[in-house]
């Protein structure tokens, strides 16, 4: 049960979220807590089963979560203030916004009527004023920003773009959306994208067509925004890299109702979309990948995981599962940039999901091909089994080597354009080069079907490095220079020593 996932700040446990009309899903409420809701015919009845979880990734410890509205395909983000922010899914959560704190005895809050559309399959991204928008959805060719809580909108702005893209089986669902440097939205839909701009709501520039087939829901293919390099302290344009990879042709929908499989995209597409003559680069995947996920790790490498080879989001709609993580390093020559991992055993395809943790880890789990639970009797059975992968970096025989910071930024807020000194300790390695270091800031994402959206790592600019002897050191960094490259909010800041990152640790800007 775990179709849609987000770490929260400070208490680094995650939040899995399933929808509520897929049967019983092993974990119960207390039977105080059991939902209402309406059957035909106008009868009342209950349901005691959690739809989500609040998990314990260090005990595998899990806290039942009451939710009242269906969250079947929702979009999500943390706040600046780190609270968990969920809009839209199906049925009677369709208009709905949730919220969730993340305290020891937190629980859902929940506006059934605040958003003005039904958002079902739609994406939301914070905005540099910490606002969230709420893009698309089924049959909805517009957008609106998520009010002020215990507040209705009924403010919504049509977007033709995502009219434009749609095709027989809406293959421009959960668009890939980011935002870029300069504050604009890239926003990218089937095969096709704009940078727009959310203030004025005019679209500012159309990009190349990406060639090759459909990448978002249910074609479901996988996009990050590449890690963002703040070197230059003043820089006239912070350049901002988009990656598009796998999905699946158009017509992948149609035929797999008839259990024809075709096999998924394998290629991917890189676009500098702060460039003037900005135009997609073509790269080749190991192997073909629908239904993955695609994370930034604190490295800067991606991570894609989960997914299929043959298929196409939907009911039984896929085959084949890809079992093999692939790493993706932007950073090398073209044709060293992909490396297989060790394979998993666990098919995770349809509604599966991942999350970097501040221990490097990833958290695996998810898998629910059909629209019921079945754990027994079927080719590919619901999945409930959570895993954690550990990238090439917690390599046993070089993880003593990892730094470990020790600067308390617990009352420290990070703020924008300002210098920031973050103290770390190597235990075996004395001699450290400015050069060999990176430090990172990574923003969690919300991840479902495929998407992480508000997913962001940033390298900050470097100043100086200092020895203070005992295997300690102090490095001097530039925080990012505004809201527009770095929206508010908790970040994780990662040292990394020659490819090694250190535990996250947790900060805020704002």
């Amino acid at each position: 049960m775990a179709m849609h996932m987000v770490l929260l700040p400070r208490t680094n446990k995650v939040v899995m979220v399933e929808a509520a009309n897929f049967g019983p899903s092993q974990v119960r409420l207390s039977r105080w807590k059991c939902r209402l809701f309406l059957r035909k015919r106008g009868i009342n009845d209950e349901d005691c089963w959690a739809h989500a979880v609040e998990y314990n990734t260090k005990t595998a410890a899990i806290r039942p979560l009451k939710m009242v509205t269906n969250a079947w395909g929702s979009s999500g983000g943390l706040s600046a203030n780190g609270t968990l922010v969920q809009a839209g899914g199906w049925s009677s959560g369709a208009r709905t916004v949730r919220y969730l704190s993340g305290s020891k005895t937190s629980r859902w809050i929940e506006y059934s009527c605040a958003l003005s559309r039904k958002r079902w399959y739609s994406t939301q991204h914070i905005l540099p004023d910490g606002r969230f928008v709420v893009i698309g959805g089924r049959r909805m060719f517009n957008y609106e920003f998520i009010p002020r809580r215990k507040k209705s909108t009924f403010k919504v702005f049509k977007l033709t773009f995502l009219e434009r893209t749609t095709d027989d089986v809406e293959n421009n669902l959960y668009p890939f959306v980011f935002l870029s440097t300069d504050g604009n939205l890239f926003i990218f839909a089937n095969n096709r994208s704009i940078l727009f701009n959310p203030i004025t709501h005019k679209i500012i520039r159309r990009y190349p067509i990406l060639s090759g087939g459909s990448r978002n829901y249910p074609a479901s293919g996988m996009s990050a925004l590449l890690p963002i390099q703040l070197h230059d302290p003043n820089p006239k344009v912070i350049r901002a890299e988009v990656i598009v990879c796998g999905g699946a042709r158009p017509e992948a929908a149609k035929l797999a109702e008839k259990d024809v499989y075709l096999t998924a995209l394998q290629d991917c597409g890189r676009m500098e979309i702060t460039a003037a003559n900005a135009t997609w680069t073509k790269e080749v995947m190991p192997t073909p990948r629908v239904m993955g996920d695609m994370l930034v790790l604190p490295t800067g490498d991606l991570l894609m995981l989960n997914g299929a080879k043959r298929g196409t989001s939907g009911w039984n709609f896929a085959d084949d599962p890809n079992y093999v993580p692939v790493l993706y390093k932007p950073d090398s020559p073209i044709t060293q940039r992909f490396t297989e991992l060790k394979a998993t055993s666990i098919a995770r395809m349809y509604h599966s999901t991942s999350a970097l943790l501040p221990d490097g880890t990833i958290l695996v789990a998810g898998s629910n091909t059909k629209n019921y639970y079945f754990t027994r009797g079927t080719k590919y059975p619901t999945e409930f089994r959570v895993e954690k992968f550990y990238p090439p970096y917690l390599d046993p025989l070089r993880v003593s080597d990892r730094p470990k910071i020790e600067t308390n930024f617990k009352r420290k807020m990070v703020k924008y354009g300002k210098g920031l000194t973050v103290v770390f300790k190597l235990k075996t390695i004395l001699r450290v080069k400015l050069s060999d270091l990176k430090v990172t800031m990574y923003a969690p994402p919300f991840t479902t079907h495929g998407f992480s959206m508000n997913q962001r790592l940033l390298i900050l600019a470097k100043r100086q490095l200092i020895n203070t002897g005992g295997g300690r050191f102090r490095v001097s960094v530039v925080a990012p220079p505004s809201a527009k490259v770095a929206p508010p909010g908790y970040y994780l800041i990662f040292v990394v020593h020659q490819g090694l990152p250190s535990p996250g640790v947790w900060t805020k800007i704002h």
